[in-house]
């Protein structure tokens, strides 16, 4: 267990007084374990303790190249010597938008904002004032940030109907519920039927292409693009998480199901605050006034949009993964150890279930397939608290409570620790 120093301790007490729950928001470890970065390098973390840890998390995602790669740095270093921000389209933000419309299949025209919450609401949005129509049709569980929409049957008990939403979040107002219809993930049977019922009242589908760490099963894309297609709904593929993580071209570039609309984020980003909605011109023209009717058009405003400083480090980042074998290795590294997570299980009689992609994966501890959020439910979620919390006790820090980011930045070294400490912490599971 890692020690903490008194400076350490001083400011988790600060962080508890000044900060609701003492975080940002995005972790909630428990108190034994909690700890405070005080820095980042490669595939590694530092405590204001000086304790080492070993980084599966990677800013949720974006590090896909590992902490303060030194491109990344030069870049940013030297946009920084520029001005950090101007409101008024800047040229870097321009060359980013030139690489995202080259890169990502759907994208004719790009809009940045700042977060991958604002790009899927964004998203959402202009397909309301494109088509005239109301409501948006989510896959249950599927996460596409904290939005009052979003929020929608995110984390839902398993007695609703499809396609009843219920908000998972305090202050989100009911009457939103009749604007969204939920269905399952991978069940393209009950999707049809809800998307046959109400086509003429959707304004968009919108769907993690690969839902948190729960795969797309062989033809659900593809039979949820032709549905869209016949009903001429937009698609929207939330691929803040997916995107340059699966492929160079996402998700979309990866499982060959091009959507109208995309939203991305994190690895774009290089670790700044960066997003994107970009997908079809005549969509995204909703945000042109000089094309788009006055009552039709949608203002988008945000004084950090295509900030300079997030766009240089996001085209050093791309460039970075554009270099030969960038994903082989990337995938490699995710492969072993996600092999090696599943054989540890097998051979101490733990049930498991791997799930996800080499790029990004977890398991869940289940003896039964999990293809959706209902699925998933019957995991021991017990079981998975404790083998977050004996990985972080060893320095091995992952995304709780599910998702392994592998990058480009770790070792064969990092691997063969993990492995180590997943034969340590998984006996003790059953315990």
């Amino acid at each position: 267990m890692p020690e903490h120093t008194s400076r350490e301790q001083q400011l988790l007490e600060k962080a508890a007084l000044y900060m609701p729950g003492g975080t940002g928001g995005n972790t909630n470890f428990p108190a034994e374990l909690q700890f405070l970065v005080k820095e980042g390098r490669g595939s590694h973390i530092w405590d204001v303790s000086g304790n080492q840890y070993i980084d599966w998390l990677m800013g949720s995602g974006p590090m896909i190249l590992g902490h303060a790669h030194p491109a990344v740095v030069e870049a940013v270093v030297e946009a920084v010597s520029q001005g950090s921000t101007f409101f008024t389209t800047n040229e870097k933000a321009v060359l980013l938008a030139e690489e995202l419309v080259n890169a990502v299949p759907c994208a004719e025209k790009v809009r940045f904002t700042t977060s991958g919450t604002d790009a899927c609401f964004q998203a959402m949005r202009i397909c309301r004032a494109f088509t005239g129509k109301e409501k948006v049709l989510k896959f249950e569980g599927g996460f596409h940030g904290t939005s009052d929409y979003a929020l929608m049957s995110v984390s839902p008990s398993a007695g609703l109907e499809f396609p009843q939403a219920v908000a998972n979040s305090g202050g989100v107002p009911k009457a939103l519920q009749d604007l969204m219809l939920i269905s399952q993930y991978n069940d393209l049977e009950t999707t049809t039927a809800i998307i046959d019922a109400h086509h003429r009242e959707l304004a968009a589908v919108i769907v993690e292409p690969l839902q948190r760490v729960i795969g797309p099963r062989p033809g659900f894309l593809q039979g949820l693009r032709d549905l869209t297609t016949k009903y001429q709904i937009p698609l929207i593929f939330d691929e803040v998480v997916t995107g340059f993580r699966l492929s160079y071209g996402g998700a979309q570039g990866y499982y060959g199901v091009t959507p109208d609309l995309c939203a991305v984020g994190k690895i774009m980003g290089g670790g700044y605050p960066l997003a994107a909605v970009m997908g079809r011109s005549d969509i995204m023209s909703i945000y042109d006034q000089s094309v788009t009717a006055s009552d039709d058009f949608v203002g988008q405003t945000g004084t950090l949009n295509g900030n300079p400083i997030a766009c240089a480090a996001g085209l050093a980042t791309l460039a970075e993964l554009r270099k030969e074998g960038a994903y082989e290795k990337l995938r490699s590294t995710g492969s072993r150890l996600r092999q090696a997570l599943v054989d540890t299980c097998a051979e101490n009689g733990v049930p498991a279930q791997s799930s996800g992609d080499d790029a990004i994966f977890d398991v869940f501890f289940t003896n039964q397939p999990v293809y959706n959020y209902r699925d998933g439910l019957a995991a021991d979620a017990q079981m998975m608290s404790k083998f977050n919390s004996g990985l972080l006790g060893q320095g091995i820090l992952k995304s709780w409570p599910q998702k392994f980011y592998p990058s480009l930045a770790h070792t064969e070294e990092d691997v063969q620790r993990t492995i180590e400490v997943f034969n340590i912490v998984v006996p003790t599971l059953r315990n």
